[in-house]
């Protein structure tokens, strides 16, 4: 694993812990070493503030899991600063990976329905959902600090078998459909940059080698990584900047929209857009997510929430721009203003739009089109890039959080090969079906229906994180405090309860009586679960 080292003048020795910690982009491990106090005894490691031990792994010990991160990185010693800007810049680079999971498809099509739907009113749902996210994560983060474990590895020790395996199917699902939503961005993406040429299925298997390609660069080590990942979220932030500055949004209805908790005159409508735009942000397998590299504990909480916080704003600010761009331009448009439009640039997209005077409704192939027809080639080539790059990022975050979670939950290794083989077979082969047979509404329309696969997924996410970060037995010192506990619950339900009104939403806009038994079973499986979650929760809390 990736090992931190300090420099040679350094007058005392210290030994290396071992924290792995989940996260996603839809989702992906970054595995590093600790610097601290600690022991270890027969391959299994342990550590000060720890009273929970990481089980070894014979299967490791005999054919070794490596990967990218077993680079070093050195951390700049100064006891005598409060703040280091060359320790930031060691710190730096998981905690933008993290980020990717907020820049992936799914968010970016549930940022342009928002802007489309409601304007600049549910600006302030973005807000919070960030910062909820970005808290939620520092909940992960300390557990995986303070034990040397992730959380699945902690999940794998504190349930019973079922439960665990039950577990670990939920976050396999999130991130399969985390998976899906990549596949059908890129495939959008490929499609509208050869101008139809490559056909949606083409795309579809264009992803299949894209992934096995992003497996050699580790092999170049983890800063180059990063900088690659880096480098796509910068192609992000200057494609949706420049669609951002092309049609020029009212400023202060961004801030208004922002800072100001209001929804005038919305309706059912921009109301399941909200719990949409929740339910996209804040997804389960980025709860199992990253660490930073840290001397100690306080150190580590410190420099990780500062780096998380930068890449999270910036991640933000991208998503603002593409809200903003459709608020701005398309906003209480009609089907007949954009058909007319697109018919008058000579658009063969036309149909896309039938005559009547409905809202307009866009995903992110329509996006592009309608981007297209009001601003010229150079604004649809432009958000295909950005798509490209949201979708491409998101492949290798999920290919390690899969890799990591199945390790944690059932003690169980593959090979990087194996698991991105099943991972991306299982995503693809839907969406080839649909690629193939049906045509791009049908394919961006999957969307809506990962989206609540993934919302269903949360509380199996955040009812672990916050039990465990309150466990003196696991936390010791470093357990939530009351505020934490109260505050963290109110979170917990409150996003549960939101997202749980998504799936609802979605499932009676089935209109089929099938549809809603087959729901009902599933709903009262999933609310027993959950409630036997809540009831080891409050069994081990006292």
């Amino acid at each position: 694993m990736l090992e931190a080292f300090l420099p040679t003048d350094v007058k005392t020795r210290v030994s290396l812990v071992h924290l792995s910690l989940l996260i996603r982009s839809s989702s992906y491990l970054f595995s590093v070493d600790l610097l601290d106090d600690s022991s270890q005894d027969n391959g299994v490691q342990t550590n000060q503030y720890s009273s929970i031990a990481p089980a070894a792994s014979p299967v490791a010990q005999e054919d070794p899991f490596t990967t990218y991160f077993e680079e070093k990185v050195p951390i700049p010693e100064n006891v005598n600063q409060i703040f280091s800007f060359r320790k930031l810049w060691a710190f730096t680079g998981p905690g933008f990976l993290m980020s990717i999971a907020y820049l992936d498809p799914g968010n970016i099509e549930s940022d342009l329905q928002s802007g489309a739907v409601a304007g600049f009113k549910l600006l302030w749902v973005l807000l919070g959902s960030t910062i909820i996210g970005l808290l939620l994560q520092r909940l992960a983060a300390r557990l995986g600090v303070v034990t040397g474990m992730h959380l699945a590895e902690v999940c794998n020790r504190q349930y019973p078998t079922v439960p665990r395996v039950i577990l670990w199917l939920m976050i396999e699902l999130a991130i399969i459909g985390s998976d899906m939503q990549e596949v059908i961005g890129c495939a959008i993406a490929l499609n509208l940059l050869s101008v139809g040429r490559i056909p949606l299925w083409g795309g579809v298997l264009i992803t299949i080698t894209d992934t096995f390609v992003f497996l050699f660069l580790d092999k170049y080590g983890l800063r180059k990584l990063e900088a690659f990942f880096g480098f796509l979220i910068t192609v992000m932030a200057v494609s949706f900047g420049y669609e951002y500055v092309l049609v020029n949004p009212n400023q202060g209805g961004v801030l208004k929209g922002m800072f100001v908790p209001y929804c005038a005159g919305c309706g059912s409508q921009q109301l399941e857009q909200a719990v949409g735009i929740v339910g996209a942000v804040i997804m389960p397998h980025n709860i199992y997510l990253h660490s930073a590299l840290v001397k100690d504990v306080k150190e580590a909480n410190k420099y990780f929430f500062i780096e998380s916080a930068i890449a999270l704003f910036i991640s933000f600010l991208i998503n603002v721009f593409v809200v903003a761009v459709f608020a701005q331009a398309f906003y209480n448009k009609t089907n007949m203003d954009v058909n007319a439009e697109c018919n008058a640039t000579g658009s063969p997209h036309t149909d896309l739009f039938p005559l009547n005077n409905d809202t307009l409704q866009v995903d992110i192939y329509k996006g592009g089109i309608v981007l297209g027809c009001f601003f010229g080639p150079a604004a649809l080539y432009i958000w295909a890039i950005g798509i490209l790059a949201a979708g491409q990022s998101s492949t290798m975050t999920g290919t390690y959080s899969g890799q990591f979670v199945m390790e944690g939950f059932l003690n169980l290794r593959w090979s990087r090969f194996a698991r991105v083989l099943l991972t991306r077979s299982i995503a693809i082969t839907p969406t080839l079906l649909v690629a193939i047979f049906q045509d791009v509404r049908h394919l961006t329309g999957m969307n809506d229906f990962l989206n609540v696969l993934q919302s269903m997924q949360l509380p199996f996410a955040l009812i672990p994180i916050l039990t465990f970060t309150s466990l003196t037995s696991i936390m010791n010192d470093f357990a939530n405090g009351l505020v934490w506990k109260i505050s963290g619950g109110i979170v917990i339900l409150m996003v549960c309860a939101i997202n749980m009104y998504f799936v609802v939403v979605y499932v009676t806009s089935l209109n089929s009586v099938l549809y809603y038994v087959l729901a009902g079973f599933i709903s009262v499986a999933y609310l027993c679960f959950i409630l036997y979650l809540v009831t080891c929760s409050v069994c081990k809390l006292h």
